[in-house]
């Protein structure tokens, strides 16, 4: 913050004015109030004041009711206001003892003289910069020209760009306050000096930072991922806004040793404030908004606000800080602070990390899970962004948690346990993301089976059936694991917990014993390799494809369409039809007078014609061949063919076959046997005989129809 802590001691509305009777004060008068004008006085009656107050003990211990404290703090603001509206008028004496002090310590060029050695130093600065960039030049250049095709050499690209910016701020912070702290100065001279050159130094290393996450001249450079348009925006803006807090806090640190009361001092750290939040607001509402083009948004995109309505409420939240800094509200302003900041911060830190990990060219993640390193350093940010915003809460609102989390007192134990316990979800969280990255990019990669008979495949189906129970499982014993670490942490016995889910757990499982048979069911149907996600199964009248599983049922989805939701104890015995191979049997009706050789030697040809075409040889194991005469019907003799093909690859080969068996017979004068109807008598059939015959050729016609 630009404003420094309040005290309670103040010097007169005009330490070295005349009196409200308008005569000259006497010379002990006078140096009585020269000496509270002294910086030195002020600042140690400051910190007895702020001591004074931390020592301060609870009037008889009494507990303080929530309206006594928010009474308290009202008060306390409308006095903080009050002194800011009185010190107002002694503003212009204040700024001219301040001139009275320059004057008296530097001379009548007291400005020109601080103007023209800090514009020496900063140029010192930008002089040690530019050598230090001609020396390093050649080794620009490589880093310009070098090539970024993986991963490691985008990282390996950036540690050097680190290394380099990290020489930038080296060679000026070298070049300027090295030679400022070499020589020797006046006091007043050395403070102004050295403030100023430090906020100098806070705006080289904002441009330089912003350079290298932003790259606005050089895309595949660039860490944070947006538009050139936008890194342009942003590293100005950025740089702006440091350089005006950096020159608020440089005015508001030398205020004290000018003279400066704390009310005035906070009154410029105000005035300053406003110009910060004035530099925020217009870049919020003139940043560049990315634009979906073309096609549908995603659903992220979706359910994100409009940039109208984020502008808005950044405008209100951004408002309300300073509201709450002007008005001494410290813990709305802490907490405010780390509820805009934090998500914020964690959204352009996995933003770069899936930009910096992701292969160059390669286009945007998708449906695509992460990687394994991709989940572990952001979720590793995430962490480390939320113990930093939980010790920045308490940072501002004054609770030592480092000296209450060592005390042996009932309120450092709650403190020790809940870090504790906040550091212990943190890191089950980062390793069961991880976790389930690794699995999710193992289940991606088995999405494909190949062909079902050969080994890759069999393994494949095996992850994609084993791996989703184990990743539940696995769930539900890190967020155990982690819920009794935590509670331990926070001093609760987690022993009758245990002894208590344990008798718990016996009585589950008399209660509900069809449930416990369906889960030992289905391990065993696991362990046995049953089946597995994909393959088609049959179980009494229960039939088709595994779609997944749970941990009391399977899920199978007929052919037609219906999803059997199927408990793992009423399978019983599975027939399995997706493994290793099928034999498929056809039967054929020929008329008595065909040639069974003839035909016999056609269906052998086709099956030979179709273990050569490059469609179906995979799936053949065995070619279509016929086993002999089967059966003598009324009508036709029945001949058997079979062949041996890959699991659930014989339907779309028999319907080829059958093709080209019709047409082979057919080109060869081998007739297919139909159901008929022959009449024969001697002479000219009687009506009783032709009204005979009629009836049974109605009689057959629906018969041959269906």
């Amino acid at each position: 913050m630009l404003a420094p802590a309040r005290a309670a001691p103040k010097a007169g509305s005009s330490l070295t004015g005349s009196g409200a009777s308008g005569q000259t004060p006497p010379a002990q008068v006078r140096a009585f109030l020269n000496l509270l004008a002294d910086p030195t006085v002020q600042k140690w009656l400051e910190s007895e004041s702020a001591a004074a107050r931390a020592a301060r003990p609870a009037p008889g211990k009494r507990r303080v009711s929530a309206p006594e404290y928010f009474s308290a703090h009202v008060s306390a603001t409308r006095e903080h206001i009050v002194a800011l509206a009185a010190v107002l008028p002694d503003l212009p004496n204040q700024f001219a003892r301040a001139r009275g002090i320059i004057h008296a310590d530097l001379g009548d060029r007291g400005r020109v003289t601080v103007l023209l050695r800090l514009a020496l130093f900063a140029a010192l600065g930008f002089g040690a910069e530019w050598l230090f960039r001609q020396m390093t030049a050649r080794i620009r250049r490589r880093l310009d020209e070098h090539p970024v095709e993986t991963v490691n050499d985008r990282l390996s690209l950036m540690a050097a760009r680190f290394a380099f910016a990290a020489g930038l701020v080296v060679a000026f912070a070298l070049g300027s306050v090295g030679p400022f702290l070499a020589l020797d100065w006046t006091p007043l001279l050395r403070e102004t000096l050295l403030v100023y050159l430090l906020a100098f130094l806070a705006v080289r290393i904002a441009g330089i930072l912003g350079r290298f996450l932003l790259a606005p001249d050089h895309e595949r450079f660039r860490i944070i991922p947006t538009s050139t348009r936008a890194a342009r925006f942003w590293c100005r803006r950025l740089t702006a806004f440091v350089a005006w807090l950096a020159l608020g806090w440089a005015i508001v640190e030398l205020g004290s040793a000018l003279g400066y009361s704390l009310e005035a001092r906070q009154l410029i750290a105000y005035a300053f404030g406003l110009g910060a939040l004035a530099v925020v607001l217009i870049a919020v509402w003139c940043r560049p908004v990315h634009r979906h083009r073309g096609g549908e948004a995603s659903p992220d995109e979706a359910r994100r606000l409009s940039p109208s309505t984020q502008n808005a409420l950044l405008s209100i939240g951004f408002g309300l800080l300073w509201v709450f800094w002007v008005a001494d509200v410290m813990l709305g302003f802490w907490l405010l602070l780390i509820v805009i900041a934090l998500p914020l911060a964690s959204a352009v830190t996995r933003r770069a990390v899936d930009h910096l990990l992701r292969p160059p060219g390669s286009p945007k993640q998708g449906d695509d899970p992460p990687s394994v390193t991709a989940v572990c350093i952001e979720r590793g940010m995430r962490a480390l962004l939320i113990i930093g915003a939980v010790l920045v809460l308490a940072s501002g609102w004054g609770i030592p948690l480092i000296t209450f989390a060592g005390q042996d007192t009932p309120l450092g134990r709650i403190l020790h346990g809940g870090l504790s316990a906040i550091v212990i979800v943190l890191v089950a969280d980062v390793l069961w993301q991880a976790t389930k990255a690794a699995i999710d990019r193992k289940l991606a990669g088995a999405t494909d089976p190949g062909l079902s008979n050969t080994d890759e495949a069999r393994r494949r189906a095996r992850v994609r059936t084993l791996l989703p129970v184990f990743r539940n499982v696995l769930f539900v014993a890190v967020i155990t694991v982690a819920a009794m670490m935590a509670l331990a942490a926070m001093g609760v016995e987690i022993g009758p917990l245990i002894a208590g889910a344990g008798v718990l757990g016996v009585a589950i499982g008399f209660g509900a014993q069809s449930l416990v048979r369906d889960v030992i069911s289905g391990v065993f149907y696991l362990l046995d390799d049953a089946f597995r996600v994909g393959e088609y199964i049959q179980s009494g009248s229960y039939k088709g494809t595994v779609e997944s599983f749970s941990f009391r049922s399977v899920r199978l989805r007929h052919q037609r369409g219906a999803l059997y939701t199927v408990p793992f104890a009423l399978l019983g015995a599975v027939q399995n039809q997706s493994r290793d191979w099928v034999i498929d049997k056809l039967t054929i009706g020929i008329t008595y007078d065909s040639d069974i050789d003839r035909a016999r030697k056609l269906i052998k040809q086709i099956g030979l014609e179709l273990a050569q075409d490059p469609e179906f040889a995979p799936l053949i194991l065995e070619p279509l061949k016929m086993q002999g005469v089967d059966a003598f019907g009324d009508f036709a003799v029945m001949i058997q063919t079979k062949m041996m093909t890959l699991p659930g690859q014989n339907f779309v080969i028999r319907r080829r076959a059958l093709a080209m068996i019709k047409k082979a017979f057919d080109a060869n004068g081998i007739k297919f046997a139909y159901p008929t109807v022959q009449l024969a008598g001697d002479g000219e059939p009687s009506p009783a005989a032709a009204a005979a015959a009629q009836e049974a050729i109605a009689l057959t016609r629906p018969a041959a129809a269906d």
